[in-house]
């Protein structure tokens, strides 16, 4: 087959960053989702299948829903594991991202997800020593199981904000995952988090299929720790200050 090719190149590449992203593609493919298509991926560069960008549609939003509510179904052995058959450095945007494996979802998501990138974003001055003992303080209740639920490990893009989204003629494609075990409402709270055209639509399209558990709106900032402390760890204090806000409205459902 034939591509019109969109290549990302970087020499100074850690050894397994494509890889990461080719692996996490592969993986949420093979659960039935709409992703980029891999040409060819090597320690430098990986190349794509160039998409065309059209206006999102009610139908594709519908179906964009559906698709990743079946995604996530797919599961995953543990939390926090990676893709199948990779065994590399995971990645967010640019960040590394642990792969340690765990049985309880809030202990993963607090050592793992949020409290990395909050010590980040303290070295960086992106908030202050007191907000981010509020924003531990709040992680040491998830951690000991406050939000647990039950459900199993879910098989989730990870980095799923607006922008990992792109909308075709064919209908929604998702695009640099950082896929990995996790819970299926972290990836429905990084779609609201920067805005996603038609998200309601979506939402409907993905509670048809299978609707998370009852309350999970109110979660929404729970599982936005983990995007706004990669955020506040790099991109300065305002993010800093929405983690803060984020953990407090956590703090009040304890």
């Amino acid at each position: 087959m034939s591509y019109d090719l969109f290549s990302k190149t970087d020499p100074q590449a850690h050894a397994d960053f494509f890889a990461a992203e080719a692996a996490g593609l592969a993986w949420l493919r093979d659960a039935g989702a709409t992703v980029v298509d891999v040409v060819d991926v090597g320690p430098t560069r990986i190349d794509l299948a160039r998409l065309t960008s059209s206006s999102p549609t009610v139908g594709a939003a519908r179906r964009f829903g559906s698709e990743l509510s079946v995604m996530h179904d797919a599961g995953a052995r543990r939390f926090g594991c990676p893709p199948d058959r990779f065994d590399g450095q995971m990645f967010i945007g640019s960040r590394p991202m642990s792969s340690v494996e765990y049985d309880s979802w809030g202990e993963f998501y607090a050592a793992e997800r949020v409290l990395p990138f909050l010590r980040l974003a303290v070295k960086a001055g992106n908030i202050s020593a007191r907000d981010a003992a509020d924003v531990e303080r709040v992680c040491a209740a998830v951690g000991d199981g406050a939000f647990d639920d039950g459900d199993p490990p879910s098989r989730i893009h990870g980095d799923l904000w607006s922008g990992n989204v792109v909308w075709t003629h064919g209908g929604a494609v998702m695009i640099d995952p950082a896929a990995h075990g996790g819970h299926r409402e972290t990836d429905l709270a990084m779609l609201a988090l920067f805005g996603l055209p038609l998200l309601p639509e979506v939402l409907q399209g993905y509670c048809a299929t299978r609707a998370p558990r009852d309350g999970w709106e109110e979660r929404v900032p729970l599982h936005q720790l983990h995007p706004l402390a990669v955020h506040a760890a790099g991109h300065g204090p305002s993010y800093g200050s929405e983690l803060h806000r984020a953990a407090r409205a956590v703090e009040r459902l304890l």
